[in-house]
């Protein structure tokens, strides 16, 4: 049952996050592969946000979020939680509206997103996510400090700021049969969602999890939010253990399925992006491909809009998931 306390994003906050972060975020580009094709039988189309501002689809969400606030707010400056594309993305969008940002991150988050982050002037605080919990980590800095607490996925304007990716994905292809998204939190899949029904009401929508963080799976099938520990896996940013209060009600009514996918089929398909799309992905970004690309869903015959979630990864890193 969904608390009636809480205010869900309809299709109206999608458009509006449309209106406000034109301009600003790129429109990403939608990319088709033959092989691919004629790999699964279907007509695919790859929403490539690894091209996206600060590298992965966040930057929609956080700038979204960022540019509701009053005057007031971003004054005082805001606060965020990441294992690091979200954690690049407040930082950005924090400093294209000239305001200040914290940002929590884990202490094995990739070197290369701490350093971003740090890049664009957010001050970056670490900890250890498998002994301290972000989430109340977070709560008491940003009560400390007066700040804003804009989380990675549990927020109106974040989701309403994700959905943008599929609102655009349908403007630019036309009406799709299936639409596969990444699940960590539940954001994008539930801003996409919340697209599809309104543009592409006969569009299937799909999550897909890494195996060892399925707690968006459990909780679909379960009816309730599942939390699971921290999941050891190469997708990081997709090491969620639960979905959102405001993200879980709508995948329950707009979502049809959520499957999972091994580490071994996302470093697979992290070397098909590179070896025939030329794409750099990062594992989380290679999410929905990987469902797609091994037969985790039946797209034989159908038009398939698949995200593409991110692209931040380590180069030496990258090149020791693809030589395997």
């Amino acid at each position: 049952m969904t608390d009636a306390s809480l205010r869900l994003p309809t299709f109206a906050d999608v458009a509006r996050a449309a209106e406000r972060i034109a301009g600003v975020a790129h429109r990403t580009p939608v990319l088709t592969s033959r092989t691919a094709d004629e790999r699964t039988g279907a007509r695919l189309f790859f929403k490539a946000e690894n091209l996206q501002r600060a590298g992965a689809f966040k930057f929609r969400g956080a700038y979204n979020a960022i540019a509701a606030l009053p005057a007031e707010a971003r004054a005082r400056g805001v606060l965020a939680y990441s294992s690091g594309n979200h954690a690049q993305a407040i930082a950005l969008a924090s400093r294209l509206l000239a305001v200040p940002a914290t940002i929590v991150m884990p202490l094995d988050a990739p070197a290369m997103k701490v350093a971003a982050t740090a890049g664009y002037g957010a001050e970056v605080v670490r900890f250890d996510r498998y002994t301290q919990d972000r989430v109340a980590l977070g709560r008491e800095i940003a009560q400390a400090r007066g700040l804003t607490l804009i989380p990675p996925y549990d927020h109106p304007d974040v989701i309403a700021g994700q959905g943008t990716l599929g609102l655009e994905l349908i403007e630019d292809t036309g009406a799709l049969d299936m639409l596969v998204a990444c699940l960590g939190g539940g954001g994008m899949l539930s801003g996409c969602a919340l697209a599809a029904a309104e543009r592409a009401p006969g569009c299937t929508v799909i999550g897909v999890e890494p195996e060892a963080g399925d707690d968006g799976q459990r909780s679909f099938r379960e009816g309730r939010i599942v939390t699971i520990p921290v999941p050891r896996t190469i997708a990081d940013g997709a090491q969620t253990t639960f979905l959102g209060a405001h993200t879980f009600p709508i995948i329950q009514q707009r979502v049809a399925d959520i499957v999972t996918v091994s580490d071994a089929e996302l470093v697979a398909t992290m070397r098909f992006f590179a070896e025939r799309m030329k794409l750099v992905v990062e594992p989380t970004g290679c999410l929905a491909a990987a469902a797609v690309l091994h037969g985790r869903l039946d797209v034989r015959a159908k038009r398939v809009g698949v995200v593409i979630s991110g692209g931040n990864i380590d180069l030496a890193a990258f090149a020791r998931h693809i030589g395997t």
